[in-house]
């Protein structure tokens, strides 16, 4: 029997695939029915008929009772749970939890009326034994013992907030937001890197009294050129990029021998006239560099003590980590080529003879990333000791390459055929399409979510914050089917509860704060709900409107929140101020509307945030660039915003974007180094004198800590 469109769509809504939404220009959309056969086809439902729709409930209806237990139950330390247990009809069944630390408690029965049911020629009944109210937090193991045997899975029990931000007290905390590949020293090798954010960290704590830097992702690209330059498209989220590692901050260095000690001299030499670039940063060459010095390096035979701490290293982060560096030895044999789609399938026969072929490049690998784990701790170390009192804030990308080390490590846990994106809005009228495979629901489900714990660990480990981007993918994300535009997509959800439940727990027993970037199209609950968890939200002062569009008073701002006035999806203040980015939109042929018509509504935006800023004597009417960068700093002060996020191009009067949205060849994303309003470079080392850096920072510090 054909497909009904509506059995179509019942479908999808009980598989959590939404079938209509809510338009950036408050119109109701409707999701076609291709667009929907495509998102449940990713999801394991293909369905072209009546028969199909009725086989796909009856088999999920089955397969919970197949299970003897669900893989997972996550449940808030406030609340009573349960776990059902699937038995033999009429035979005895017991539960208990094996705890994290050791110890054991016994589980009483509650009481479960579910009827038995015939499975596969078996009857079938539901026992339900009750998790009670205050368990210690963390990863434990329901066992239950039945007439088959023992069985167990994972029972995750997490904070009912977190409460990280309640440190800082009622003394708000302000801090810079940078690009870090954008911001060198005289000792950068052409692209920032570990030991200039420590020199960032330390500049911004001891002389402008700075409590955060908020960085870029530094999750890992292809270990080979050519270089993605996006961070926001890495291969992996848990590991960090070689482009970052300083090379001299390395420990073997000091034991190089002469010979490759002034080798290593002629490719820093080579490298540093990329610090005087400020066209486009070059990473490809920087990678390239920084990968044979390292080479040497790895050459230096370890100390006893050095070895140890490799070993410690490699013990913590387990087989993940062995897992990545197989793959980035493999990749940089296949990356470039026409064999490069193996990098998503790789199969067991792949990895076994590579790590037989290649085990030298694996180790090489697995050692860059200890060498990481050091320069970002060093980085978090002296960022607390200038002063600051949250310190490094990394940023979590939304996903990863199609073709990457977490989609093939990752890959059942990831959709297929499914592109991550983002349906229109004002900025971006055509809608997004990211490229990146989404989780997928249920197979994250039945893995525990232990790639989302693992992943959270090895970021949270050297953080004093973690800001998610677009953490409203946690609730839900526009998947865009293979072949299709960013606007023929849907949304699909996701356990929010068990995932932002592991968000908390893990940051609650690292001591990370959590800001997540909540921008853009939502339910109204959804921020209610993170702030109820502890985890801050983002506010843009640009985007801060009431239900009439008119700019919100700085009194009404959310308290859980970092706010700033741009992000680095827009223009630094300076070039949005004078509308860089509309007329980059329309050179780029992104614009639906008219030129001249954009202008217009652009100024007058803009010209209302101005105008209440003249109503607060913040602002002369004749006031230029800088001073109305200082005073827009100066209405956010005035809001009861928790963090308050400086960016570092508007320290310095830079105007051009680093990202624009919607483009990738046709504009020079995340390629812009860092330069003053004249494009001539700007130096960590000069931070610490510059007197417009000195003018915003202590225009801010000085409106904190007076209110």
């Amino acid at each position: 029997m054909a497909l009904l469109s509506s059995t179509l769509r019942d479908l999808a809504r009980d598989l959590g695939v939404g079938t209509d939404y809510w338009g950036y220009d408050g119109s109701k959309k409707d999701v076609s029915d291709d667009t929907l056969r495509a998102v449940l086809a990713a999801l394991g439902a293909e369905v072209d008929s009546e028969e199909d729709a009725a086989r796909i409930r009856a088999e999920r209806e089955l397969d919970a009772w197949r299970a003897v237990l669900p893989p997972v139950t996550v449940l808030r330390e406030d609340r009573v749970g349960s776990v059902p247990v699937h038995v033999e009809a009429g035979t005895g069944v017991g539960a208990r939890l094996l705890l994290e630390d050791g110890s054991v408690r016994e589980l009483p029965q509650g009481e479960d009326n579910t009827p038995a049911r015939e499975v596969d020629g078996r009857w079938l009944g539901r026992a339900r034994f009750v998790l009670p109210v205050g368990l210690p937090l963390g990863w434990h193991r329901v066992q239950a013992t039945t007439a088959d045997g023992e069985f167990e899975a994972d029972v995750v029990i997490t904070p009912r907030r977190v409460t990280v931000h309640e440190q800082l007290g009622e003394h708000r905390a302000f801090g810079l937001q940078a690009q870090l590949y954008s911001v060198r020293s005289e000792r950068s090798w052409g692209i920032g890197d570990l030991a200039d954010l420590r020199d960032l960290a330390a500049i911004t704590g001891a002389h402008h009294g700075a409590d955060f830097v908020l960085v870029n992702p530094l999750h890992a690209s292809y270990p080979t050129v050519p270089i993605e330059p996006s961070p926001y498209l890495p291969v992996t989220r848990r590991f960090t990029g070689a482009l970052y590692l300083r090379v001299e901050d390395v420990p073997e260095y000091r034991d190089l021998p002469e010979f490759a000690r002034q080798r290593l001299a002629l490719l820093r030499r080579d490298a540093a006239v990329w610090n005087e670039r400020t066209d486009r940063l070059e990473r490809d060459a920087v990678v390239t560099a920084k990968l044979d010095a390292l080479e040497e390096l790895f050459a230096v035979p370890r100390t006893a003590g050095r070895e140890a701490l490799f070993t410690a290293f490699r013990r913590r982060e387990g087989q993940g980590l062995v897992d990545f560096a197989t793959w980035s030895a493999i990749a940089e044999q296949l990356h470039g080529t026409e064999d490069e789609p193996r990098l998503r399938d790789l199969t067991a026969a792949d990895v076994e003879a590579a790590r037989a072929e290649l085990g030298e490049r694996i180790e090489f690998h697995t050692w860059v990333q200890w060498l990481l784990d050091e320069q970002l701790a060093a980085a978090q170390d002296a960022a607390l000791e200038s002063g600051m009192r949250i310190g490094v804030m990394h940023d979590l990308a939304v996903g990863v390459e199609q073709v990457g080390a977490d989609s093939w490590r990752l890959g059942d846990v990831l959709a297929r055929g499914i592109a991550v994106g983002a349906p229109a809005d004002q900025y971006n009228q055509l809608g997004q399409n990211w490229d990146q495979p989404p989780w997928h629901p249920e197979h994250l489900r039945e893995a525990s979510y232990k790639p989302w714990r693992d992943m959270l660990r090895s970021l949270m480990r050297h953080a004093g914050a973690l800001r998610i981007d677009h953490v409203l993918g946690l609730f839900r994300l526009w998947w865009i089917p293979q072949g299709s535009v960013a606007a023929d997509g849907t949304y699909v959800f996701y356990d929010h509860e068990a995932m932002i439940g592991i968000l908390a727990l893990e940051a609650q027993r690292s001591g990370t704060l959590v800001i997540g970037e909540d921008l853009g199209t939502f339910e109204p609950w959804v921020r209610d709900y993170l702030s109820e968890q502890g985890i801050l939200g983002t506010s843009i002062l640009w985007f801060e409107n009431d239900g009439n569009g008119d700019p919100l008073p700085p009194e009404t701002y959310r308290r859980l929140c970092m706010a700033s006035v741009n992000t680095h999806d827009l223009p630094p203040t300076a070039g949005y101020l004078q509308g860089d980015h509309v007329r980059l939109r329309a050179e780029l042929d992104l614009l639906e509307r008219p030129l001249d018509e954009e202008i217009a509504i652009d100024e007058a935006a803009r010209e209302k945030v101005l105008a209440g800023l003249r109503r607060e004597s913040l602002l002369a009417e004749d006031a230029d660039i800088e001073e109305t960068v200082l005073a827009l700093h100066r209405h956010l002060a005035m809001t009861p915003s928790l963090l308050l996020g400086v960016s570092l191009v508007d320290c310095v009067g830079e105007r051009r974007i680093q990202n624009q949205p919607g483009t990738d060849e046709e504009y020079p994303n995340w390629r812009i180094p860092l330069a003053d309003e004249l494009e001539r470079p700007v130096t960590i080392d000069q931070l610490a004198t510059d007197e417009r850096t000195a003018r915003l920072l202590g225009t801010v510090r000085e409106m904190l800590s007076s209110r």
